[in-house]
């Protein structure tokens, strides 16, 4: 276990260490440095049956059982070290891979981790999920079929479609359906601003190892179990460059890498103490900002502080590269296994400063669409008006794939078609998942373009080998 930030032998202490714990404490109580999520992953591969209602039940059984002390562990860990551990989650593998065998309605196992996930107590259980970017099996079409059923009559289920990679390109057909989906998530759940689509999360280049929800899910290349954690703080990399006033962009990059250093190390050393404690193999920190809709843990207001009057203006897109790049090149200085998505998140109802902005009028779904070719992931936690087509919602998805595709990087889209609302209108989506004003789209028809269907071929840099 690495120590550095947490020294045990306190009779030994350097200045340097005493300084690290003290800034630790800082972060914590001033500037609001949490641990967003420890995320169990665990495998399903052995809970497939000959039955539906048997799969069901091993599915239940299996997660109750690896994840029976989590939410315990990881709050003896909030008492001993006084750093909170906002969420407690579970990942598990793509439920499309063990329904396979099965006939019957896949939603019956969402039902199953529903159940399991309460049972534990954890916050969020993600897996409900297909990887369709080559083509779907019966068993992948079934289940995003079932999404909006699934994710309408469950609490804390969230799930995923990967439908482009670098690799093998794009497969129209499945983001075509993916527009219709999320259609029909949000008319089920119009009574609950559509609820269903926040707990749905549209991919290209999906990772296995993702801590983070609604998008995490349990890679088959994973082992049977591993405990991963992701990290926030925001706050902490806003306050370090409030005194850099004046300062050159290589030095304000050289702050950000000191910062995310150290929240960096307090995610190690949190991830190494639950995977002790729960005796399964310490997998990854993802080193992702990841901001609250509370004022002072927002990435938009890092960006505004390093001198854009709001964010959304033109330079928004370099300064959130900058950011970008220096938490990467800070954290992985701090711990050697970071992966899942590791960058900066601009979820526009889950950030104060995007959600200003957006009110404001000085940042579109066109410049958040510019800011993804850069940030984590991509079209986050946007609500958009309810009339929006399904065909349009199908073209940004097939938007957000290829800049995926051609950059290599993971991108996404978590739309909300509110029923009922225009923009301008406000949504309150509870939580962390905060609240957004909703945002104008282009609807201009794109109807022709989507129903082509087909793949749009990989790019020749993809064929890496």
């Amino acid at each position: 276990m690495d120590t550095t930030a947490f020294p045990p032998n306190h009779s030994r202490l350097t200045d340097r260490s005493t300084r690290g714990i003290l800034d630790t404490i800082e972060m914590i109580e001033k500037y609001r440095l949490d641990i967003r999520t420890v995320t169990m992953g665990i495998s399903l591969l052995s809970c497939t049956r000959s039955t539906m209602e048997e799969t069901c039940q091993a599915v239940y059984d299996r997660v109750t059982t690896q994840a029976a002390r989590l939410v315990e562990v990881c709050e003896g860990i909030e008492r001993e070290l006084g750093i909170p551990i906002v969420n407690k989650r579970i990942s598990v593998t793509p439920v499309a891979l063990i329904t396979a065998g099965c006939s019957g309605n896949p939603a019956d196992v969402a039902h199953a981790l529903d159940r399991a996930a309460k049972e534990v107590g954890v916050n969020f259980i993600g897996g409900y999920s297909a990887l369709v970017e080559k083509g779907g099996t019966t068993a992948d079409i079934n289940l995003i079929r079932s999404i909006p059923e699934a994710l309408s009559q469950t609490d804390v289920v969230c799930g995923s479609v990967n439908v482009a990679s670098s690799r093998a390109g794009i497969n129209m057909n499945a983001v075509n359906e993916m527009g219709k989906v999320v259609k029909q998530a949000a008319e089920l759940t119009a009574d609950r601003s559509a609820i269903a689509c926040a707990k749905l999360v549209v991919f290209a280049n999906s990772v296995g190892d993702n801590p983070f929800m609604a998008g995490a899910f349990h890679g088959i290349e994973e082992p049977d179990c591993v405990v991963s954690v992701g990290v926030s703080g925001p706050g902490v990399v806003s306050r370090a460059l409030e005194n850099l006033e004046g300062a050159s962009l290589d030095q304000v990059a050289e702050e950000i890498k000191k910062a995310a250093f150290k929240i960096t190390r307090t995610g190690q050393l949190v991830g190494a103490m639950a995977s002790e404690r729960l005796g399964v193999p310490f997998g990854i920190v993802d080193l992702s900002l990841a901001p609250t809709a509370e004022v002072g843990d927002s990435v938009a207001n890092i960006l505004e502080t390093m001198g854009l009057a709001q964010v959304g203006t033109h330079g928004t897109t370099a300064a959130l590269a900058l950011l970008n790049d220096a938490v990467k090149k800070g954290g992985m200085m701090a711990c050697s296994r970071v992966g899942g998505l590791s960058g900066s998140f601009i979820p526009v109802s889950e950030d104060k400063g995007m959600i200003d902005a957006v009110r404001a009028g000085t940042i579109s779904i066109d410049k958040l669409e510019a800011m993804t070719a850069i940030c984590s992931v991509g079209l986050d936690m946007i609500a958009i008006p309810g009339d929006t087509p399904a065909e349009i919602i199908s073209g940004m998805i097939a938007d957000e794939a290829a800049i995926g595709v051609m950059n290599h990087k993971t991108t996404a889209v978590r739309v909300i078609p509110v029923p009922g609302t225009v923009p301008g209108d406000e949504v309150d989506f509870g939580g962390l998942l905060g609240y957004a004003p909703v945002i104008p789209v282009n609807t201009v028809s794109n109807h022709a373009f989507v129903h082509r269907g087909g793949f749009i071929p990989a790019p020749v840099h993809g064929f890496r080998n």
